[in-house]
């Protein structure tokens, strides 16, 4: 399975580099949030998925280009999509921030902070199907997301919140805005909630159980690109360093190039 997550995180990184090249062109008008540096936790998550046989429905909201490739999610639909064409994923319509696939279960985000957390909940409860949401840690800490966290522990619902805790909501640290964790106010409510690194070993061993109870990850992670678009704070920590992309990247920009010739 590590194989599998880390083979599907080269990809999605391909992406993202190749998607950053042409926000630096000026090929993509609309705002882009690059999810690089994140891209082990929808490919580890999707893997235990993919092992149990479930295609559960997929909440997101901006920063979510891996979720849709780890998921399967077509490339050139997406890119298509960054590029305000028709015939991208939600029809040209959604752009990075509002990525729409029924196809695999994902659905679109309407731009308010965290009511991602409360629409999924409420898609979960009303058919009984596998879900997760993705939140950020800022994300995590609005009215929508806690109170979602309570309706999903009351009713016990198959659902599962990740959030990607880069410790920044745009560039304010966690220490600023709050003196808690969300792992500790999910337990709170009765939640089955783990606090881990972005490693996809321990992803997978906080995914045990998966779906037979309301489950919450905060998983530690960064960001290598700014909130939106394609300039970096500096150095962070990155999973990925090291690993060989090229063939990948190769693939990627071919895509890219392609698309951009039927503008």
């Amino acid at each position: 399975m590590l194989n599998q997550i880390y083979g599907a995180a080269k990809l999605c990184r391909a992406f993202e580099i190749a998607t950053c090249d042409q926000i630096k062109k000026g090929n993509i008008k609309t705002p882009v949030y690059l999810s690089a540096g994140q891209e082990t936790i929808s490919c580890s998550v999707s893997a235990v998925c993919g092992g149990m046989g479930i295609q559960p429905l997929l909440f997101g909201q901006h920063r979510c280009h891996s979720i849709y490739l780890s998921f399967g999610g077509d490339p050139v639909a997406l890119i298509d999509e960054l590029l305000g064409k028709e015939t991208g994923c939600a029809g040209g319509m959604g752009g990075s921030a509002s990525i729409h696939c029924p196809e695999i279960g994902m659905y679109g985000h309407d731009g308010l902070m965290g009511s991602n957390s409360a629409i999924g909940v409420g898609a979960c409860f009303a058919s009984n199907k596998p879900t997760i949401v993705f939140l950020g840690d800022a994300a995590a800490e609005e009215d929508y997301s806690l109170a979602s966290y309570g309706w999903a522990s009351t009713k016990n619902l198959p659902i599962l919140f990740v959030i990607e805790d880069n410790n920044l909501s745009i560039l304010t640290e966690k220490a600023v805005r709050r003196n808690w964790e969300i792992h500790n106010v999910a337990s709170s409510m009765n939640i089955e909630s783990y606090d881990v690194n972005d490693d996809p070993q321990e992803i997978i061993d906080a995914c045990e159980g998966l779906f037979d109870k309301p489950k919450l990850l905060n998983i530690r992670t960064n960001r290598k690109f700014w909130h939106a678009g394609a300039g970096t704070d500096g150095e962070v920590p990155d999973r990925l360093e090291g690993l060989d992309i090229a063939k990948e990247l190769e693939h990627m920009e071919k895509l890219w190039e392609s698309r951009l010739e039927t503008l």
